[in-house]
C-alpha cells in the first residue's frame, strides 16, 4: 500500500494592532483548515508558536462570511480579539470577503462576530469588531497576596477600585494599578499566582494602568497569560480590550460620553508595541455597546506540508 498523499495548507502571517512590521501582535491564518482535525491544528499552533493561529473554513451561518477557529500553543478559544482584526484583514484583502463589503461577520465560538472595515475593502486601513456584552464578577479578595504573586506590593494597586474576573467571551483577572511603572515593575511568580487563584482554573492577568502623560483616554496595559495558553505573555490581547473599555467607563477612569474612544498601548514592555483602539458607547440598560479596533501589516506567507 502506498504513503498517504501529502497535504498542504497556505498561511499568511500578519502584524495586528500595528501600522508597521514587527509590532504589534503577530498572527498566523491558514486561509482553508478543511481535513485538519483538532489534533492537527492544536499542532500547528504550536509548531507556530504565536500567541494565536486561526484556521478558516466555510461558515455554517448563512449570515457570517467564513468560519474561524482559534489556537493558542495551548488550546482552542471560543473567540479572541486579534485574531478577529487579523483574520478578517486577510480575507478582504484576498478576495475572500463578500466583494466591496465594509461589514461582514465571521463564525466563531461565541456565534456571529460583526467586524468592520475602514478604507478600500480590498485593502483596509483599520479592522474593528464587536464584542459582546461585558459581565464582570463581585471584587476579589487576598489583594495583598495577588500584588506579591505579581512581584508587587499591595500600594502598587489602584485603592477603591476592584480587582475583579470580567469577559465578553473569554474571561481575565483585571488588576488595576496606579501608574504605567507599576505596570513595567510587574513580574509574575507562576507558582505563587496559581496558588492565589486556589481551585479555579487560573486565567490570563490583566495589569492596567491609566496613562495620562500620553493624552486622554490613554490606558498602559500588560497580559500575562494563563499556563493553558502556553504563552507567558501577550504582546496586544483585543479578547481583554473589550472588558476593559467597560471596566474603565464604569469606574469613572476615562470621561463619559455618548461614545468613548480609548487607546490601550501593550506589549512595549515585550519590545512589541501595540495600540489597541476601544469605542465604549453606554446604552440605557447599564451596559455597553463596545468596538476594539486597530491596523495590520502583512509580514510573510508560506505553505505547510503534512506528510
Amino acid at each position: 500500500m502506498g504513503a498517504a498523499a501529502a497535504r498542504t495548507y497556505h498561511f499568511v502571517q500578519v502584524d495586528v494592532f500595528t501600522d508597521r512590521i514587527f509590532g504589534g501582535n503577530p498572527l498566523a491564518v491558514f486561509l482553508d483548515g478543511t481535513g485538519l482535525s483538532d489534533a492537527e491544528m492544536q499542532a500547528i499552533a504550536r509548531e507556530m508558536n504565536l500567541s494565536e493561529t486561526t484556521f478558516v473554513f466555510p461558515p455554517a451561518r448563512d449570515d457570517c462570511a467564513a468560519r474561524v477557529r482559534i489556537f493558542t500553543p495551548g488550546r482552542e478559544l471560543p473567540f479572541a480579539g486579534h485574531p478577529t482584526v487579523g483574520t478578517a484583514y486577510v480575507l478582504a484583502t484576498r478576495g475572500r470577503a463578500p466583494a466591496g463589503a465594509t461589514a461582514f461577520a465571521l463564525e466563531e465560538g461565541v456565534g456571529p462576530v460583526p467586524v468592520r472595515i475602514e478604507g478600500d475593502p480590498a485593502a483596509p486601513a483599520f479592522v474593528w469588531m464587536r464584542h459582546p456584552a461585558a459581565t464582570f464578577g463581585p471584587p476579589r479578595p487576598e489583594r495583598a497576596r495577588l500584588a506579591a504573586a505579581l512581584g508587587l506590593t499591595a500600594d502598587d494597586l489602584l485603592p477603591d477600585l476592584p480587582v475583579c474576573v470580567g469577559s465578553t467571551g473569554v474571561p481575565f483577572l483585571y488588576v488595576p494599578l496606579r501608574d504605567p511603572a507599576a505596570v513595567d515593575r510587574a513580574a509574575v511568580d507562576p507558582a505563587a499566582l496559581r496558588a492565589w487563584f486556589g481551585d479555579e482554573e487560573p486565567l490570563g492577568t490583566f495589569v492596567f494602568a491609566p496613562n495620562p502623560a500620553a493624552g486622554p483616554h490613554r490606558v498602559y496595559a500588560r497580559m500575562f497569560a494563563a499556563h493553558a495558553m502556553g504563552i507567558p505573555e501577550d504582546p496586544a490581547t483585543g479578547a481583554a480590550s473589550g472588558p476593559l473599555g467597560a471596566y474603565l467607563v464604569r469606574h469613572g477612569l476615562v470621561a463619559s460620553g455618548d461614545e468613548v474612544h480609548i487607546v490601550s498601548e501593550q506589549g512595549t514592555k515585550m519590545g512589541r508595541p501595540s495600540f489597541i483602539h476601544i469605542r465604549v458607547r453606554p446604552q440605557p440598560d447599564g451596559g455597553e455597546a463596545i468596538e476594539i479596533g486597530g491596523g495590520v501589516v502583512p509580514v510573510l506567507e508560506g505553505t505547510l506540508t503534512l506528510r
